[in-house]
Parts: C-alpha cells; structure tokens; sequence
C-alpha cells in the first residue's frame, strides 16, 4: 500500500481489530480477499472500457470517470488490506505452535517481500507494456487463487468469548491490556518511531541517489532491490538469530544497529555501498519484526489479539506519513544554511540520530520487560 495512504487507513486499524475478535477469522480474510479481487476486476474493465487513452492534458485528467474508477478501486482494497491483514497476522498463532511463531513470520515476510519488492513492480511494469489492463485482471486472479488456498485450511478461527459488550467497551479492553503490559507499551512505541525514521531515509535516498550520487534509474532500482534482498534474508534468519541470541539482545541489538544504516546511506560513495547499507538497515528492521511480532502472538490472549494487534498497526501506520513530513521540513530548513547536496542528507543524520537515541532510552526497558514476563 502507498505510504501516502498509510495515515487515513491507519484510521481504520481500531474497527478492524474490533471485528477481528469477533468474527472467524478466517471468513474475514476470505471476504476481504474476494473484495480485493472484485476491484481490481473492476479497475481492469474500467481500463479496457476507456482505451484508446487520451493525451495527458496540461491540467486535470483526460478520463473523468476512469480517474474515478481506479480512486474507488483504490479505496477498496486499501481498506480491505486494513482488515485482512489484521486478521491474518491474528489467525497465525492458531495454525502454527508457539516455538515456530518466528519461523513461520520470517517466512511469511520473506514471501511477501520476494513478491512485493522484486518480482512484482518488474513484473507489473511488463504486462502493463503488453496490454494495460493485464496487470489488474491478473491482479484479480491471483486473489481468486488466494481465495482457494485460504478456504482449504481446517481447524476453529473464532476466538472464544464468554460475553460481547459494546464496540466502547471493547475497544477500550484492548487499550487496558496494552496499558498493562509494558513490555508491550515499548515494542509498540519503538516500532512506530523506527517506521518514523525508516519513511525519513526512503523519501530521502531518491534525490540523495539522483542528484548527490548521480545514479541511473537502473542504478536506483538495483540498490531499492538491495533493500529487499536485505529484507528477505532477515526474515528467514530472524528465528535463528532470535534462538541464538534470545529475544531481548535479539531485538536490543537490532534496533541499535539501525542507526549506523541510517547514517551510513548518508556516507555512501556509490550505488554499490548505498545499495549494501539499504540491506543492512532492512535486515535488521525484519529481524526485530520476526522477534517483536511473534514476542505479542505469545502474550496476548487470543480474545483480545485483534484488537491489541490494530492498536499496534495504528501506531506503526501513523508515523510512517509523519516520517515523510519531517523529511521534508529537515530538508527545507538545511536548505537555507547549507548546501543543497549536503542538506539531502540531513534526513539520515537525524534518522540516523534518532535511532541510537530511541535504542538507548529502550535498552534497559526491553531486558526489564522480558524479565518482567518470565517470572
């Protein structure tokens, strides 16, 4: 999903847990699935309707009411994902014993990424240049295949309740339970403000990579690829390192070695060490995903997972557009005292800085957090 949409489906993270916990899961995947499927069908046929395509106008768009198809089409499946990825991260502890929490997180995101980030912009880019309306109709199909996969799992996907009182008061169980934990207070906290300073560098690294580095759009595409390859290696190592190191200097030392990427994306030379430390700063982020998620999967009971899950998802979406705001004033400031190719790095000094100083002031909770739990 766009970052730039992340803030008003962040909105939507509160109703989505609200629903999750009280529904079967696993239904509601299946339904938001299928509506993503029917919008992009729509998308698709709303493209082929409106072909041959206009000239792009000086102002304005050439097709109105294509503009306005894939806007809903958008819509929908932007707030359908706010469901269905609540509801499939919540369902998870129910498939899976507890020990293979992180491995089967790791794998997940290494799938998702391997989709995502390398094979599916590359491949949307060349059925888009075969027929336009092919990348949305294959979109279309690929939830309908996702559909069967889903509808085939066995087993009870409905957390147990004793009582359902108003969306009010449940909602605000949710809060009490996070507010009662603060092991998980601090997890909650230190991922929104990693996704702060991770939107900070990424907004950031397209002029840094252009107008400092001077790098080719193959160039720039290889080092975001590099991110991605850094991703998917610390998804699949996560529970590894999580098993060597344990969960409290696993996540520790992580989010510490965040801070060197940052600043060292600011230092890089080339497309090759830009494109190194990208991996670097992603490896480290999956690694504390696959530990810190799987860490609440474990702690929150399954009645309540949902909701204490989209309080966790409204934070972390919330910071990512502030992300791109603060970006931008610290480029502006530094603009008017130093220059430009050195004020485009600014982003990653302060993200950089921020990191270290967010690792330090969360050291000491998370081994007291995790201390907290065992006994």
């Amino acid at each position: 999903m766009p970052v730039a949409l992340r803030l008003p489906w962040a909105l939507l993270a509160l109703p989505a847990g609200l629903v999750t916990d009280r529904v079967d899961r696993r239904r509601l995947i299946l339904g938001m699935d299928a509506l993503r499927a029917l919008a992009f069908l729509f998308a698709a046929l709303s493209l082929w309707a409106a072909l041959p395509l206009g000239a792009a106008p000086a102002e304005g768009v050439s097709s109105p009411g294509l503009y306005l198809a894939l806007l809903i089409a958008a819509l929908v499946v932007g707030g359908a994902e706010v469901f269905r990825d609540n509801a499939a991260q919540t369902m998870l502890p129910a498939l899976v014993p507890s020990e293979r929490l992180e491995r089967a997180n790791g794998q997940l995101w290494s799938a998702e990424l391997l989709t995502n980030a390398l094979i599916g912009p590359a491949l949307g880019a060349f059925l888009i240049g075969l027929w336009l309306p092919l990348a949305f109709g294959l979109n279309a199909l690929a939830y309908g295949m996702a559909l069967l996969l889903v509808a085939g799992l066995a087993g009870q996907f409905k957390a147990e309740r004793t009582n359902r009182r108003g969306w009010k008061a449940e909602i605000g169980e949710g809060f009490a339970f996070l507010r009662g934990v603060p092991l998980l207070q601090t997890l909650a906290w230190t991922t929104g403000f990693w996704n702060l300073f991770h939107q900070m560098i990424v907004i950031g690294v397209v002029l840094h990579a252009q107008e400092n580095l001077g790098l080719s759009a193959q160039a720039y595409g290889l080092t975001l690829a590099g991110g991605a390859v850094g991703g998917i290696a610390g998804s699949l190592m996560g529970a590894r390192i999580g098993s060597a190191l344990g969960p409290t200097r696993t996540m520790q030392w992580m989010l510490a070695a965040s801070g060197p990427c940052f600043i060292g994306m600011a230092l890089a030379p080339g497309a090759w060490t830009l494109g190194l430390c990208f991996a670097a700063m992603e490896f480290t982020g999956f690694v504390w995903n696959v530990v810190s998620v799987s860490t609440r999967q474990r702690m929150i009971p399954d009645a309540l997972l949902g909701r204490v899950n989209s309080l966790y998802r409204l934070l972390a979406w919330g910071m990512m557009p502030l992300g791109l705001v603060l970006s931008g004033l610290v480029v502006s400031l530094g603009e008017g005292l130093l220059p430009r190719g050195t004020a485009l790095v600014l982003p990653f000094w302060v993200a950089g800085a921020g990191s270290l100083v967010v690792a330090a002031l969360v050291w000491g909770r998370i081994r007291q957090g995790f201390a907290g739990i065992s006994h």
